[in-house]
């Protein structure tokens, strides 16, 4: 009996060692075949020289006060004008909500739907006290070591900037496009867009412009960053996640700190309580939707272990599931997460306060959506503390996810060949986007809206983003303008999307 039981089990799991290898193997590689492009001539020393003088101009945006450094932005308007004069004798030329620029090149074929084409001015400001931290002052826009310094070189003034120069070199060239190609850049993206790429996008709606993609900022071609894979791997945005922040506030009866009330009835007890339960408690994610096109894309490109285990999620799931919530970056693609970000109670040390208030945020995953989440956190809260204990609201500017733009399109596959054609040594796979970019304001007037920006960086480079030392490398600053110049050449023809 034993022996037979033991024969069993050894059976079942010689089928399932089987499986895992048929499915391991069955999963080929899904990249596509690309002839490499030869290098188009690029004045890598010019270019950089007129990106540092972007950089030098402080448009660093605010919520609260849309006017402020309105004076550096018409610079950087008057610097653009300069910089790039073919561009502006041809392209039309349009100042929406003072200080947003929208250019229409137009097409030959009015038939061919529209592209566009997004980047954004503004910049965050440097963390007070930390400017003695970098190598060059922050607006120095000094070009040294091979690199552009600055705040803004990289995001997102090299965007920007590269996409004019790719412009340029084309119209140089004699080119003139068959799709109309529109470039969208906001003034305030730092400060939620609502007064650029809102208004860009209204205005476009208006016109009933409907677009056949859109490209933004977003994801970038990592080095080294990727665990388990070797090569370079681009990871383009097919989606952006959703955005809500929600106060709590605790009310109790103040009094002095010689005689504090009963454990966990305090203003701040039950408050940390709350947030406790909320940290600890969050929304359950997986590996599914972009997260799961993902690893399922990168699966055959991984060795050892890593693919087998990607490869055969039926069996290894949890497991893969577990190590991934590990890592702050890949946690942020399986859920909507919870961050506490703001909380205030007291202000002075012998007395206990009557009121408690925090904040928290949240980036909502494709899928789930904002009355989900306050759903969710009135809920964990009432466990906590009881439901007659706390006051709930969310704030304005909550966004849900945006749509997840289809990778089986013609468009997804034009911007893969590209980005395959430009970088031919990196791996292609989409991915989501966890920040907040301006494309979210687009959404009416594009099904197919992408987050990508083709630069190369190395984990080293990712700390410097909204960072210190804050710098872009010439070469990879002259890569991303063969990219725009080979995707606008491309997608502008009537025959693509």
């Amino acid at each position: 009996m034993i022996k037979r039981i033991l024969l069993g089990l050894l059976g079942i799991l010689l089928l399932l060692a089987a499986a895992v290898a048929i499915n391991t193997l069955r999963k080929g590689s899904r990249q596509i075949e690309v002839a490499p492009l030869a290098a188009i001539a690029v004045d890598e020393a010019g270019a950089s020289a007129r990106l540092g003088e972007a950089v030098r101009l402080r448009t660093i945006s605010s919520r609260e006060d849309a006017t402020l450094n309105a004076d550096q932005f018409t610079q950087f308007h008057a610097l653009l004008q300069a910089k790039f004069p073919k561009v502006h004798a041809t392209l039309k030329r349009e100042l929406v909500a003072d200080l947003s620029l929208l250019y229409t090149w137009e097409g030959s074929n009015p038939k061919a739907e529209p592209i566009l084409f997004l980047a954004h001015q503004d910049v965050v400001p440097v963390a007070p006290g930390t400017e003695g931290d970098w190598q060059v002052p922050p607006f120095s826009g000094e070009v040294k070591d091979g690199f552009i310094w600055g705040r803004g070189s990289w995001d997102d003034k090299g965007n920007l900037m590269s996409q004019l120069e790719a412009v340029e070199m084309l119209l140089a060239s004699g080119y003139k496009p068959e799709r109309t190609v529109y470039f969208a850049f906001g003034a305030d993206e730092e400060a939620s867009g609502v007064r650029g790429a809102a208004k860009i996008a209204a205005v476009l709606a208006e016109r009933k412009v409907h677009v056949g993609f859109v490209i933004d900022e977003g994801l970038l071609v990592l080095d080294g960053v990727m665990p388990g894979i070797a090569k370079p791997t681009a990871l383009i945005g097919v989606a952006e996640k959703g955005y809500m922040s929600v106060v709590l506030k605790m009310s109790a009866t103040p009094g002095h700190s010689s005689m504090p009330p009963k454990k966990g009835t305090s203003a701040i007890g039950m408050m940390s309580a709350a947030l406790k339960r909320l940290d600890d408690e969050q929304l359950p994610g997986g590996i599914r939707g972009v997260a799961g096109e993902m690893f399922d894309t990168m699966a055959p490109e991984m060795g050892g272990f890593s693919r087998v285990a990607l490869s055969n999620l039926w069996l290894f799931g949890p497991v893969v599931q577990k190590q991934l919530e590990g890592s702050a970056s890949t946690n942020a693609m399986m859920r909507t997460t919870t961050a506490l970000t703001i909380v205030n109670a007291g202000n002075k040390e012998n007395v206990v306060p009557g009121r408690a208030e925090a904040t928290v945020n949240f980036r909502i995953l494709p899928g789930d959506t904002k009355e989900q989440v306050l759903e969710h956190v009135r809920n964990q809260v009432t466990q906590a503390v009881g439901a007659d204990k706390f006051e709930l609201m969310a704030l304005p500017g909550a966004v849900d996810a945006s749509k997840v733009a289809p990778t089986d399109s013609a468009q997804y596959k034009l911007l893969n060949k590209t980005v395959r054609e430009v970088f031919p040594d990196a791996l292609v796979a989409p991915g989501l986007m966890v920040a907040a970019t301006d494309s979210i304001h687009y959404s009416a007037i594009s099904e197919h809206i992408f987050k990508f920006s083709p630069i190369r960086a190395n984990a080293e480079d990712l700390k410097r983003f909204h960072g210190t030392n804050e710098r872009l490398a010439s070469k990879n600053y002259a890569d991303a303008i063969r990219f725009y110049h080979r995707l606008l050449s491309e997608a502008s023809k009537a025959a693509q999307p």
